[in-house]
């Protein structure tokens, strides 16, 4: 099965975008390998594996540098093949945790330890947590002595009704994907400007991710003007990812592709600087002692 992801790497197009030095992809995935670190029983499929070896790889063709490993549901919360791809590169790469809210601090100090550098909660329908908002804030104020942060990946609707209690967050929110707004209904639609309203409350981050999720059909022309406007109006609080493998997509994404639109999303080198490099160097805190 992992010759399939080896074909792909194969055959992404030409990257026309050389990125800054210490450019970083803030999300993607690692699955398995499944002979070393299994999927868990309760998926729906089993992914075709996607090694760090490979992700190495394909950050060396895109000009990455640094990178941000997000836990997949496919492993639950057994986070050890996420700690081990950190562990082989340990000063260019970070990850973000699935836990459960109720997780003890010696839990959290020990992922923090491996390299971890906040928690995901996925509120999808296909990924939804059974953590309580209540719980979940509650897990905050723990996060925050770690100098840990809060990911949370929602379906475009839900940013009205968790605006207001993801502003009770004890630590910095990181939005996934642009909340996943659908690009056909346009840049006026209230989903995305109550991520916008949101967005003006420092505590919260965005990940310009997903291009390929919020519109359908390469090379994304609709999906710009989202990315766009986010990078535009806070250019100091939004980071860029790949999303590589793609998981739980309609198709599988061109990379280079992916890569190549950074150049119309943030329109000037110091806007690429910031979302490359800047931003995820300070947010993640690379280079920093664990």
């Amino acid at each position: 099965m992992t010759e399939l992801i080896k074909t792909y790497l194969d055959d992404i197009s030409p990257v026309s975008l050389k990125l800054p030095a210490g450019a970083c992809d803030s999300h993607f995935h690692i699955f398995g390998p499944a002979n070393v670190f299994p999927y868990v029983e309760t998926r729906n499929f089993t992914p075709v594996d996607a090694t760090k070896d490979q992700l190495f790889d394909l950050h060396h063709r895109l000009g990455i540098d640094r990178g941000v490993i997000v836990q997949t549901a496919f492993h639950g919360y057994d986070n050890s093949a996420t700690a081990d791809a950190i562990a082989a590169r340990p000063n260019d790469y970070l990850g973000v945790a699935l836990a459960p809210a109720v997780i003890s601090t010696e839990e959290l100090k020990k992922l923090y330890k491996q390299g971890f550098r906040g928690v995901r909660f996925n509120f999808m329908a296909h990924l939804k947590t059974k953590d309580s908002m209540e719980d979940i804030l509650a897990l905050t104020h723990r996060l925050e002595p770690l100098g840990m942060h809060l990911q949370i990946h929602f379906e475009p609707s839900l940013v009205h009704s968790l605006s207001s209690e993801l502003k009770k967050s004890a630590v910095p929110v990181m939005i996934d994907h642009m909340g996943r707004v659908d690009a056909s209904l346009g840049v006026n639609h209230p989903d995305f400007q109550g991520l916008l309203q949101l967005m003006k409350d420092p505590k919260f981050h965005m990940k310009v991710s997903g291009l390929d999720r919020i519109s359908k059909v390469p090379p994304y022309e609709d999906g710009i003007p989202f990315a766009k406007t986010l990078v535009d109006e806070f250019t100091d609080r939004c980071v860029w990812g790949t999303d590589w493998p793609h998981p739980n997509h309609h198709h599988i994404p061109d990379d280079a592709v992916l890569v190549n639109s950074i150049a119309r999303i943030a329109d000037n080198a110091e806007k690429i600087e910031h979302i490359m490099v800047k931003n995820p160097e300070q947010f993640y805190g690379f280079g920093a002692s664990n």
